[in-house]
């Protein structure tokens, strides 16, 4: 059998692939911390898993439009107005099979062979793997602790060339849990629309984010650019990894494009995850969803405290999502033996840097910190002894 040139060539998603060692440990009858991937331990809030009992009592579940349940839309679209004060007209909402589905979308419908993308490094993977799918020619932008590992309007436009065709941009970002501050983000969408390029912003993370000062959340870049293409997702904030729902917001041009799209790609995402997700909106799972977001904050503390105590230095700390990149060039090991080593000798699951992009490939390590804060403290106690016996 002939396999594709595109399938032999894409990179694996080492995450998923150090997640089967940790699964193989376990069926030995080892206890491995999890902390390599990006699901919370919560599940969805109780209110959604009740309606997802109601949409599956025997009822026929037939397809929704391809676009997704209106009443879903409408919803969403007012979790924009309230939470963000951004007025978004329901028909620009396109619900998806998880964020991945939407970023499929996109691509297919922005991206012609040989446009140049440009993504941060480190990123997450999927997104430029799916941008190379469907021909992008994707350049990772390298950036520093001193831009948040955030790509920003001077290195954009220093990489920027005749080619590029859009910015993809992830804020707060996998694997570093850094968000691109509003005004430096603005001055990124201004640069791209002024020369007539795309702009997606995945912002799967938003609603996990620090709030102000003043107790107001994160700001969509919709708030400035409602050009763009964002991303989002119920995967994170609301705490339903499995159920594969996601969502875009387009503009009203783009929206036929990927309807046709979605119509031959996927007819339409999960139907009874659509009706329970319509849950999710209730100010009942919202307070739910608010109290884990300040959950996650306390395991942030715990884990850069923790970190910082056991000689493993986070250049930058995180305000949002529950990542912690961490810099393991210090103990004398690359990424990839120290995730190795720490999986196979203390028993602690972690995400090297290699899967993220180039700059930081070697040196960086990333550790979620989804799982509960009795996982994490017995995490941080074997990292320690682990690290103190290197030395």
């Amino acid at each position: 059998m002939r396999i594709s040139q595109r399938a032999q060539s894409i990179a694996p998603f080492y995450a998923m692939e150090f997640g089967k060692q940790a699964a193989a440990l376990e069926a030995e009858g080892h206890h491995v911390v999890k902390l390599s991937l990006g699901e919370p331990d919560f599940g969805a809030p109780p209110a959604v898993l009740t309606a997802m009992r109601a949409a599956m009592d025997g009822r026929p579940l037939t397809y929704t439009a391809a676009l997704g349940l209106p009443a879903l839309r409408r919803a969403i679209a007012g979790f924009y107005g309230e939470r963000h004060g951004v007025e978004v007209d329901p028909a620009r909402v396109v619900v998806t099979a998880g964020a991945s589905a939407a970023l499929v979308l996109a691509a297919a419908a922005l991206v012609d062979d040989g446009d140049e993308v440009l993504i941060a490094d480190p990123s997450y993977p999927c997104n430029r793997q799916i941008m190379e799918s469907f021909g992008a020619r994707v350049t990772l932008v390298p950036t520093t602790a001193a831009s948040r590992f955030q790509l920003d309007a001077a290195s954009v436009g220093s990489y920027w060339t005749d080619r590029t065709r859009g910015v993809m941009v992830a804020t707060p970002s996998n694997p570093t849990g850094t968000s691109v501050p509003a005004a430096e983000l603005t001055a990124l969408c201004d640069l791209a629309r002024e020369r007539d390029a795309w702009r997606i912003v995945d912002e799967i993370y938003l609603d996990l984010g620090d709030h102000d000062d003043t107790g107001r959340p994160p700001r969509s870049a919709l708030s400035h650019d409602p050009g763009a293409v964002v991303i989002n997702s119920f995967s994170k904030y609301f705490g339903m990894t499995g159920w594969r729902l996601g969502w875009c917001v387009v503009p009203e041009a783009l929206v036929p494009a990927l309807e046709r799209l979605a119509q031959n790609y996927f007819l339409c995402a999960s139907a009874p995850a659509q009706h329970a997700a319509l849950a999710c909106f209730t100010p009942e799972s919202l307070a739910v969803c608010e109290d884990r977001r300040a959950e996650f904050a306390e395991r942030r503390a715990l884990v850069l405290d923790g970190l910082e105590r056991i000689g493993l230095p986070v250049p930058v700390p995180p305000d949002g999502a529950f990542y912690v990149y961490f810099d393991v060039s210090g103990t004398g090991l690359t990424s990839w033996e120290f995730c190795a080593r720490a999986l196979r000798e203390a028993h602690v699951a972690l995400t090297p840097g290699r899967d993220f992009g180039v700059s930081t490939a070697e040196s960086h390590v990333r550790l979620s910190y989804a799982a509960s804060a009795g996982e994490l403290r017995e995490g941080i106690a074997r990292l320690g002894k682990f690290v103190a016996a290197l030395r």
